[in-house]
């Protein structure tokens, strides 16, 4: 039987006993046709959990196959050796037996002796990957030939192959900068002819590469990954999402391509990659409600079965992105649920991340402080890293005032004055610098004078006010310094984007807590956001915008 009919018969079989029966029945045939069979079998009993049926390995038509394939390993094509050495490898078959032996050895002597093409030595890194992992000694040997070789006329899988060959050799401290400058740039212009797994591989192996510099491939990736969002796989997806993070990838069409993939997958998507999605949203601030509302349904009914680590990723970016979902109270019912059952299995800092999260959107866990505020809690968070940093103090101390100012009923034990900060670090909602200085010039036109304002003050309350105006009984401004006779006070929140969710008006948990809790201190919080003053053109017009914000009914102002 010709080349052509065999395989065209061969890729009509179904099941492995129907191929060692036809091939029971053919009196000769090629070794690549042979290998060919075995790379069927391999692709019809091997799963993720392994070899199917192991018996198939002492079927007799399977052991003579094998038997000519190790005493006649020098008389095959490289084909049919390199073939059924990745198909013996994905059997399972013992790297020890003479069998596997002999196809390795002749396959390291012909590539000594330079007889491999690109594809075989591609086929013959794979193998040894798989066999040997990054110890192989042969990797490096295989990365120097394929320098040889006309990197233009690489395939798509040469190419990922050797990506995946420098990945180890690199991480096993090999340099290899300059085959991976001329990689990249090859990669760059077959960027359209990737598949979704090729197109996830190289994107970790840039990760894993450290290929910064790399910006053009990066994003050509990027922008190629969107098509291939939908029939990525959930490891592929995770890929791409960890890549985008590392390399600052933001893209809207992404983004879009998530949110009709998320909700229609929710119920069938691995929870590590529900996890990523959600930590990609919540790196990059991107508030989007097709996403979260598909992944509290998600968490809804499948809390019970998520590790601690993965409750964590649901349910804390909520928290941070200041968003309650419509099926919120349910959320936070199952999630109270989980808590109860499963409390003690939890890290102490992912617990009270966790916790610090709820209390941002005004859901308040009080049935758990008594043990977040337990000297025998605050000792294990102290102990394991990063211990009671600036951070983690400060999420202490906010819990603390939430349960202060929000729940007075509470009367559990309270957070002792040593784990407190003085004030809280706001990294997130630091000043927009150029809009604090408009504001601040719209000011000084609209009261005259600069002792009628104060900004950045600190309070006793941990939080600092970016301007601070305050007023007597009859509603006259007071210089800044002044400290008797104040009645009121007015803390201006001048909010930069950057204390919003990504191209939203939707205030950042962080920053909603802030203004929440100065007005339960007394304050009268005005908000001044970047989206209503960037339009004003000039002093004047920010002065009178200004005006009507800060004091509607003219309080002590004459023109």
């Amino acid at each position: 039987m010709d080349e052509q009919s065999f395989f065209k018969r061969l890729n009509s079989l179904c099941t492995s006993k129907e191929i060692l029966y036809f091939l029971s029945s053919l009196e000769v045939m090629s070794d690549t046709m042979a290998s060919g069979a075995l790379q069927k079998i391999s692709e019809l009993e091997v799963d993720d959990n392994g070899l199917k049926n192991p018996a198939l390995l002492e079927n007799e038509v399977f052991r003579a196959l094998c038997f000519q394939f190790e005493f006649e390993s020098s008389k095959l094509s490289n084909t049919g050796l390199l073939n059924a050495l990745q198909a013996l490898i994905n059997l399972r078959v013992d790297p020890q037996s003479t069998l596997m032996t002999a196809l390795l050895s002749e396959s390291e002597e012909r590539l000594g002796r330079g007889q491999l093409t690109a594809e075989h030595l591609c086929a013959l890194g794979e193998s040894l990957l798989e066999l040997e992992g990054p110890s192989s000694a042969t990797l490096e040997q295989i990365v120097n030939h394929m320098q040889e070789r006309d990197i233009n006329s690489w395939s798509p899988r040469e190419i990922v192959m050797v990506y995946k060959i420098l990945e180890v050799t690199v991480r096993e401290g090999k340099q290899w900068q300059s085959l991976l400058n001329r990689l990249n740039g090859v990669t760059l212009r077959a960027v359209s002819q990737l598949s979704p797994n090729f197109v996830s591989v190289i994107l970790n192996s840039l990760v894993v590469l450290h290929q910064t510099r790399a910006v053009l491939l990066v994003t050509a990736l990027c922008k190629h990954s969107v098509q291939h969002v939908p029939y990525f796989t959930d490891h592929e997806l995770v890929n791409v999402l960890e890549a985008f993070l590392y390399f600052g990838q933001k893209m809207q069409i992404f983004t879009e391509a998530l949110e009709r993939h998320v909700p229609k997958s929710i119920h069938t998507m691995h929870p590590q990659t529900v996890s990523k999605v959600m930590q990609y949203c919540c790196k990059k601030m991107i508030l989007s409600k097709p996403i979260f509302d598909a992944v509290a349904e998600g968490f809804i009914s499948s809390a019970d079965r998520l590790t601690t680590d993965q409750i964590a990723a649901y349910v804390i970016p909520f928290g941070t992105l200041n968003y309650l979902p419509p099926s919120a109270s349910s959320l936070f019912r199952k999630l109270e649920t989980v808590l109860h059952t499963r409390l003690r299995h939890f890290q102490p800092h992912t617990l009270l991340n966790l916790l610090h999260s709820c209390v941002l959107i005004q859901r308040y866990p009080i049935n758990f402080l008594p043990k977040i505020f337990s000297p025998y809690f605050l000792q294990k968070l102290q102990a394991q890293p990063p211990g009671l940093n600036r951070v983690v103090m400060s999420q202490l101390t906010q819990l603390f005032l939430t349960v202060t100012l929000e729940c007075p009923f509470y009367e559990g034990p309270k957070l002792l004055s040593k784990y407190q900060v003085k004030a809280f670090p706001t990294p997130q909602s630091s000043l927009d610098v150029h809009l604090f200085k408009r504001v601040k010039t719209g000011l000084l036109d609209l009261l005259k004078k600069r002792i009628y304002f104060a900004s950045e003050v600190s309070t006793p309350y941990f939080y600092v006010v970016d301007i601070e105006i305050k007023l007597d009984e009859e509603g006259f401004v007071l210089p800044a310094a002044q400290l008797e006779e104040v009645h009121r006070r007015i803390a201006l929140c001048v909010d930069g984007q950057n204390r919003f969710c990504a191209h939203s008006h939707n205030l950042l948990g962080e920053e909603a807590i802030k203004q929440r809790h100065l007005q339960l201190l007394g304050y009268e919080v005005v908000q001044i956001p970047f989206f209503e003053i960037e339009s004003l053109q000039n002093t004047r017009k920010i002065a009178d915008y200004l005006h009507k914000k800060i004091f509607p009914c003219t309080y002590g102002l004459s023109n």
